[in-house]
Order: C-alpha cells, then structure tokens, then sequence
C-alpha cells in the first residue's frame, strides 16, 4: 500500500499577515522554522522512502529538513507549483471580503467557480494534481512518500486523494505547519485524468 504524507510547509510572514501568496516565492518566517522543526521532529520516526516538494523557498526549506533527516533527496516538482492567485497574490484576504463579498462568500462554499483575474481556475490546478498523483502512483506501488506543498494546493491534492470537494479556500489559504497521512489504496487507474 502507498502512504502519502501531506506535509505542510512552515509560516511565511504572508500567512502570518493573512495574505495570498498564490505563486509567490517567499522564505519562512520566524515562525515558520519552528513549525518545520517541530514537523520534522514528529515525523523522524515515519520510514520515508521519498520526498517531493512544490518549487517554493518554504516548501523547499521544509522539505530539506526532512529530507536530512532522513538522508533523502528532495525531487521538485513544477506540477506542484501553488494555484496562481493572479491579480490577488500579496492582497489580504480581509480586502477581498470587504471589497467583493460575493465573490469571497463563493470561494468558501464554491471555490471551483472562481477564476481571480488574471489567474487559475482550480479546475486547471486539478488536472495538473491529478497528473502529478498519477505519475506518483505508476512510480511507487507502496511505501511512504512524503510531498511537501502550500496552501490551498494541498488541499486541493487531499481533496484528490479523498474524491471529496475542496471546501472553503480561504481557511486553506491560512493553513500552515503540520502533516496528516493518507493512505492510498491500489485501484485500477486512480488518478487518471488527462
């Protein structure tokens, strides 16, 4: 059986203040380096056979201290790239409740209508999750990989990986520090969608 262990990259001032970090490439805050060290801490006794992580400096600095723990490489990966949040990237997300309510209100109860300007719509960010989970599943039948990722992408690869809907995109956007396992049980061309 494949175990894949969803690990969220510690704090960025960004998180901190609430904002939308999108695609942008920030390093972890203060804050941050003490949840990676905290995740790493908690997952040292977790046998890892393999670590991939989104190509960001806090996924990647998250990812490294696993991976010398565990005396990993990290494997990037561009399809783990964070959804593009387009003209809201760096905005807070409090402007976006006050300055289009509605479109705030339907992010939370349906995220999946909701392209930001200039932006990616989730169903572009699923597809490429989905190429990645199905890359990952043909690549290791069983073990445990670790995949380190922001918010909201990670939601949206548990959401994947749970064949359940998203959920409210702004508390995934705040969610930071911390892992959670999912197992993944050997079906017939699980994450096949082109």
């Amino acid at each position: 059986m494949l175990r894949i262990v969803l690990v969220h990259p510690g704090a960025t001032d960004f998180d901190e203040q609430r904002r939308i970090k999108g695609t942008l490439d920030l390093p972890l805050s203060d804050t941050g380096t003490l949840q990676v060290a905290q995740t790493t801490r908690e997952l040292s006794e977790l046998a890892v056979d393999c670590i991939y992580a989104a190509p960001c400096k806090s996924a990647m600095k998250t990812a490294e201290a696993l991976a010398e723990q565990h005396r990993l490489p990290v494997r990037q990966s561009d399809k783990l790239l964070n959804l593009n949040h387009g003209l809201w990237q760096g905005k807070r997300i409090d402007e976006v409740k006050m300055n289009q309510p509605r479109v705030y209100k339907q992010c939370q109860e349906h995220p999946e209508t909701v392209c930001p300007p200039q932006g990616e719509t989730l169903e572009s960010a699923t597809l490429r999750v989905r190429r990645f989970l199905d890359k990952l599943q043909r690549k290791h039948k069983k073990g445990v990989v670790a995949v380190v990722l922001p918010e909201p992408l990670l939601s949206l690869m548990r959401s994947c990986l749970n064949d359940r809907e998203m959920g409210d995109l702004w508390k995934a956007e705040c969610d930071n520090g911390g892992w959670e396992v999912i197992d993944v049980l050997p079906q017939k061309s699980m994450f096949s969608w082109r």
